[in-house]
């Protein structure tokens, strides 16, 4: 029987010639290896993963090292948004990532939503409603070295005398020696000041209590300036004096505390013109005096009997690792849906470098905190940016009866 009559005769053909009718799919690789290539990572979607990892480490790093290694302080200098902006940016890359985009799209938006809580993303605002109790109204604000830069010393006591506030809490009460030889204006030594006579023809009626190069003005009755001890020797007032000052005011029927406090910058880039070894030490020795500055005053606060209004320059961005405990809560100004800001300010004439002056308003310095009882009804950062680098604190706070 001939090869082509046997049953199934066609089956001699080769695979080879059964394959080559078969319908192959528009667009399907040829070969594995082409397969391969297809689901290869390009250089981009390999940047990509780089990137996000790094700055996960960077971000669990900044939680675990920030407030407890004193080099992390200059990371801390990074305004806060950076950690929002970051996965930001890197979300909006993500549909060019093909091969990873949906489990890298998930990772940056942990990423995202960590960041914003850690920037101060939430509102912890003011009290809704009208408490019952006594008003007081407060104006915190840095002064700007006592406008020692300023022309103008009118405009500046015609700027705290329209606040009409009960309660100011007002810090830089001093000048400095600066070197003439210094285009930046390089700070040699504190001066110590004192302009009580302009002060009580101001503000008559009011007491006037300075500790160091702070002030404290109040038309209330003042109960008791406790802790008001300053150094005398040479410039100790200002290096070695406390930087919180608490003075115990008569509210209604009650006693309550407010504390002015300026605590000292922890980074001095400029120091890194005389090395790297003056840079670290000068940025290490400013690091562990905010520390004794702020373990002192949350220890005043943890002994303190009175409810307490806390307000100043706390010279960090980063208040939220820091909590000064004794049942204080922040407060954030309202107005705003971005996390508030107040330096720099500079719209006039102000102390700071030409530099500086150019950057735009990233950092929140100046904060407010109040124990559990008392309610702030009002609460705006804003106002003095003509005169300072600081915008101002106005606040509104009931005293219960």
């Amino acid at each position: 029987m001939a090869a082509a009559d046997a049953p199934g005769g066609d089956s001699s053909a080769s695979p080879a010639e059964e394959d080559t009718g078969r319908d192959v799919p528009e667009g399907a690789p040829d070969a594995p290896e082409e397969a391969l290539a297809a689901r290869r990572w390009c250089w981009g979607t390999r940047l990509l993963v780089a990137s996000t990892a790094v700055w996960t480490v960077l971000l669990a790093l900044h939680v675990l090292l920030i407030g407890r290694w004193w080099p992390w302080h200059i990371v801390e200098v990074v305004p806060p948004l950076t950690v929002v902006a970051v996965p930001l940016l890197l979300l909006v890359l993500v549909p060019f990532a093909v091969p990873v985009r949906r489990w890298l799209a998930a990772v940056l938006v942990l990423l995202l939503l960590a960041g914003a809580h850690l920037a101060g993303f939430g509102w912890t605002g003011t009290t809704a409603g009208s408490p019952r109790g006594t008003e007081v109204k407060v104006f915190a604000w840095s002064t700007d070295y006592w406008q020692m830069t300023s022309g103008d010393k009118d405009a500046f006591y015609a700027f705290l005398r329209r606040q009409d506030a009960d309660v100011y809490l007002l810090h830089e009460y001093l000048n400095w020696n600066y070197s003439s030889r210094d285009e930046q204006k390089r700070c040699t030594s504190p001066v110590r000041i004192d302009d009580s006579a302009r002060l009580h023809a101001e503000f008559p009626g009011y007491r006037l209590l300075v500790q160091g190069e702070l002030v404290t003005l109040s038309r209330l009755p003042v109960v008791a300036a406790p802790h008001q001890h300053v150094p005398t020797t040479g410039d100790d007032w200002y290096w070695k004096g406390s930087k919180a000052q608490r003075t115990d005011i008569r509210v209604g029927r009650r006693t309550v505390s407010f504390y002015n406090v300026h605590l000292p910058i922890r980074f001095r880039p400029c120091d890194i013109r005389y090395g790297w070894g003056r840079f670290f030490q000068a940025n290490k020795d400013q690091g562990d005096w905010w520390v004794r500055e702020y373990r002192g005053l949350r220890a005043d606060l943890a002994g303190d009997p009175h409810p307490a209004v806390v307000a100043g320059d706390f010279n960090t961005a980063w208040m939220n690792f820091y909590p000064l405990g004794a049942g204080t809560r922040p407060h954030d100004p309202s107005g705003s849906l971005l996390p508030a800001r107040s330096w720099p300010s500079c719209d006039g004439s102000c102390s700071l470098p030409r530099a500086w002056r150019l950057l735009p308003k990233l950092w929140r310095f100046d904060w407010l905190f109040t124990t559990e009882n008392l309610a702030v009804t009002s609460y705006h950062l804003s106002g003095g940016e003509a005169l300072s680098d600081h915008s101002a604190q106005q606040i509104r706070v009931v005293v219960p009866d």
